[in-house]
C-alpha cells in the first residue's frame, strides 16, 4: 500500500482535536507504515480464562477493586466450552487471537496447558499467551500450542512501574524474555499512567534489547474508585503509537480501543497501528459502533476481520469437525445459543467495557 495520509483527509468525529505537531507525526508514521506493511488490518481478540488475580494491587486495574474481588473470587474461571466457542468465533470471523490471558494464580499449570492445547486446536494454529512469567519447563510443555509470549509490562519507566505495579516487578519478565528461544516476543503497555513522551525511551530500549516482534499499546481506561480519573487525550495517545512506528518500521503494533474511544480508530490507523484490540466485538457485533470502527479502518486499509455481518454458518458441522473431545464439543453447543442471540439482535450501547 503506497499511500501518504495528510491532515486534510482526517475523519473528525465528536470534535477530536489533533495538534499540528501530532498531525505531522501522523503523516510521517503513515508513510513509514505504507512503506513496510501491506495494509491488511485486523481485530485482535484477547481471550480471558478468568478475571481473578492473586496479586490484585496494580493501582489502575479493575481487579484491585473490592467489588471485583467479590464477584471473581479465587478459583473462578470460565468454562472450557465458553472459551473454545470464542476461539471458534475468532477463526470464522477472522479475528486474530491477540493472546490468551487472565490474572495471576488463576489455575494450576496442567489446566492452563489443557486450555492452550484445545484453543490452538479450535483456532487452527498456535496462539499467544499473556499469563505472567512462565518457567522454562512450562514453556517447553506449551511449545506445541504456543507461538509467542506477551508480558503485560504496563509501563517500562522503573520508578513509575514500582508505583503502579508494586507486586509485578520488571526483572523477572526481563529474564524470561532473555530466554524465550524459539518463541515470538511481545509486551503490552498502557499510556496515561503518569508517563511523558520522554519516557518512551524506556519502551524503545526494551523493544531493542529483546528484539520484540510486537507491542500492544492501550490508552488508560479509568476505573471508578481507583487513583486514575481520566485517560490520555487522543493527541497524546496517537503520538505514542506514531513515534513507536517511526522508530520501529517493521514492528507489529496493536492499538487498544473501546466503545468510548472507538471514534479515534481512524487516527490509530494513521499513526501506523497494525491492528486494533479491546473493542467489545461479541457484545457489539453488528451495532452502529461496529460499523463505525469498520468504516474508519476501511477508509485507508483492507480490514480482514468481520465485526458487522453474521455469515451463514452450520455451527453443528463446524463444532463436530473439531479435533477436541466430545465433552468439550457438547459444552460449546450448550453455550452457542446465548451468543448467537446477541449476534442476531445487536443492541447499540454507550457503555464501555
Amino acid at each position: 500500500m503506497k499511500q501518504v495520509y495528510d491532515a486534510s483527509k482526517f475523519v473528525h468525529v465528536q470534535d477530536i482535536n489533533i495538534s499540528k505537531e501530532t498531525a505531522k507525526l501522523l503523516e510521517t508514521a503513515s508513510q513509514v507504515y505504507s512503506q513496510n506493511h501491506s495494509g491488511r488490518t485486523w481485530y485482535g481478540r484477547c481471550i480471558f480464562l478468568s478475571w481473578y488475580c492473586s496479586l490484585g494491587d496494580c493501582t489502575f486495574c479493575f481487579r484491585t477493586t473490592q467489588k471485583h474481588k467479590i464477584q471473581h473470587p479465587k478459583g473462578s474461571k470460565r468454562s472450557m466450552g465458553s472459551v473454545l466457542l470464542e476461539a471458534l468465533f475468532c477463526r470464522l470471523f477472522k479475528w486474530r487471537i491477540e493472546f490468551l490471558t487472565g490474572g495471576y494464580g488463576i489455575m494450576p499449570f496442567p489446566q492452563l496447558l489443557e486450555f492452550s492445547k484445545n484453543i490452538s486446536a479450535v483456532y487452527g494454529e498456535k496462539i499467544w499467551l499473556n499469563l505472567g512469567v512462565l518457567s522454562e519447563n512450562h514453556l517447553e510443555q506449551l511449545r506445541p500450542y504456543v507461538k509467542g509470549i506477551c508480558g503485560s509490562m504496563e509501563t517500562l519507566h522503573p520508578t513509575l512501574h514500582d508505583e503502579v505495579c508494586p507486586s509485578k516487578p520488571i526483572a523477572p519478565y526481563d529474564k524470561m524474555f532473555s530466554n524465550l528461544n524459539g518463541f515470538k516476543k511481545s509486551i503490552a503497555v498502557i499510556v496515561g499512567l503518569g508517563d511523558t513522551i520522554e519516557d518512551m525511551k524506556y519502551l524503545f530500549d526494551f523493544v531493542e534489547k529483546h528484539s520484540l516482534d510486537r507491542v500492544t499499546i492501550y490508552a488508560l481506561k479509568p476505573v471508578p474508585g481507583l487513583e486514575f480519573k481520566e485517560g490520555p487525550s487522543v493527541d497524546y495517545y496517537v503520538q505514542w503509537i506514531a513515534r513507536l512506528r517511526i522508530r520501529f518500521p517493521q514492528l507489529e503494533i496493536i492499538a487498544g480501543t473501546n466503545l468510548r474511544r472507538s471514534e479515534e480508530v481512524g487516527y490509530l490507523m494513521k499513526a501506523g497501528a497494525s491492528a486494533i484490540t479491546k473493542f467489545p466485538a461479541t457484545k457489539q457485533f453488528g451495532t452502529k459502533k461496529s460499523h463505525l470502527v469498520t468504516s474508519l479502518i476501511e477508509k485507508d486499509r483492507f480490514f480482514i476481520s468481520n465485526l458487522t455481518e453474521l455469515p451463514d454458518i452450520n455451527w453443528d458441522k463446524e463444532i463436530n469437525a473439531l479435533d477436541i473431545s466430545e465433552e468439550y464439543k457438547q459444552e460449546m453447543k450448550d453455550k452457542l445459543g446465548p451468543y448467537l442471540a446477541k449476534f442476531n439482535n445487536p443492541k447499540d450501547s454507550d457503555k464501555s467495557l
